[in-house]
């Protein structure tokens, strides 16, 4: 740090270097993230200085992230739902198994899930001294229900499934999951991290919310389909008890009791997911994801053409191949078994799928 500043002039050439050196998004094939919405950002700046940390401080921004956890309880059949705006799936995750293992109290707590699930589950696990049995998936890359019953005890505290599974895009059988909840008194915790925001938008899928009786949480992410600014993710519980058993004491806010991973919390992203849940509305939002779809095969179907078979078909807008070199400066992604993977998030638009898969006649061809 300098002793004197230097002028806004200078600040903000060097700012501008700094942004130059990132990667254009229209070349970005492998993120789960997108350019936020213009209505998104918008709010999100009117927003910049709030506090959900503190939340009898900013009383109206506190409203918003409420009535953000009621659009999206009504979305997942869970009108009454429960829970908060998080930093992401991460922070969700934990929490969830944060509450699992605090209303299971085991001696020796497991947790059964895929071995498709996100890291953010290695992260939990680790934090929260939990046993994490990885279950292997079958050859549509979905947990193994048979195996799943077998790998659960009498200390297993919570089971997982995957809503849109980060590598593959495709769901886990959770009505079979919420049975075994059901039937094994156990928590079930749905990571719809990017499904949350797909799925319900499409004409079919898989059922994965609320309207199972065994689904006892469920994580979605705004800040990926729902084209807010980051960071915004939420955690939706069905009874309130299960966040609550989270509380510690905040003696010196404006709240005396807190359940939240985070103290300090961004009110701007929350206002930037809600507005752009309104502004759209349920037929705009579909709109969107119709249109991600609609990419998403017509590049199975380009990449097809050019040799590039397809690695299992998807549930939603992840799209992955056997592997192949692919040409700069577009940046994709591979899974853990190494097979190329590309998200058509709504930044990739059919421009850009057109002029990728140009490149790709051009090598192949």
């Amino acid at each position: 740090m300098n002793e004197k500043g230097c002028s806004e002039d200078t600040l903000f050439e060097y700012l501008s270097g700094k942004k130059g050196e990132d990667m254009n998004p229209s070349r970005i094939l492998s993120s789960m993230c997108t350019i936020p919405h213009p209505v998104a950002v918008r709010a999100h700046i009117m927003f910049i200085e709030t506090n959900l940390g503190d939340p009898g401080l900013f009383r109206g921004t506190s409203s918003l992230e409420q009535i953000l956890i009621e659009r999206l309880g009504n979305l997942y059949s869970l009108p009454k739902a429960s829970g908060y705006a998080t930093s992401g799936g991460t922070e969700s995750n934990i929490q969830a198994l944060r509450m699992a293992k605090t209303l299971a109290d085991k001696k020796r707590p497991n947790v059964v899930l895929p071995e498709s699930a996100h890291f953010s589950f290695k992260k939990a696990c680790d934090i929260l001294c939990l046993e994490m049995r990885s279950i292997p998936v079958d050859d549509d890359f979905r947990i193994d229900i048979e195996r799943t019953k077998e790998a659960i005890d009498d200390q297993t505290c919570c089971l997982v499934g995957i809503a849109g599974t980060t590598e593959y895009g495709v769901v886990d059988p959770i009505p079979a999951l919420s049975d075994i909840a059901v039937d094994s008194g156990i928590f079930l915790h749905v990571d719809a991290a990017f499904g949350g925001m797909v799925l319900p938008f499409m004409d079919d899928h898989t059922p994965f919310d609320f309207a199972l009786p065994g689904v006892s949480s469920l994580a979605v992410d705004p800040h990926k389909m729902g084209m807010s600014t980051i960071p915004a993710g939420c955690l939706i519980v069905r009874e309130s008890e299960s966040i609550s058993s989270l509380s510690v004491e905040t003696p010196y806010l404006t709240v005396k009791q807190e359940f939240t991973l985070s103290g300090t919390r961004p009110g701007a992203p929350v206002a930037g997911a809600l507005a752009v849940l309104e502004y759209l509305g349920r037929e705009g939002m579909r709109a969107v994801v119709h249109g991600c779809m609609k990419n998403t095969w017509r590049l199975i179907d380009g990449m097809g053409t050019f040799g590039f078979r397809r690695v299992v078909t998807p549930e939603v807008n992840v799209a992955t191949f056997l592997p192949r070199e692919i040409p700069a400066p577009w940046q994709v992604s591979w899974t853990r078994r190494g097979h190329l993977r590309i998200v058509c998030m709504p930044h990739v638009t059919a421009g850009v799928i057109e002029s990728f898969l140009e490149d790709i006649g051009e090598k192949y061809a």
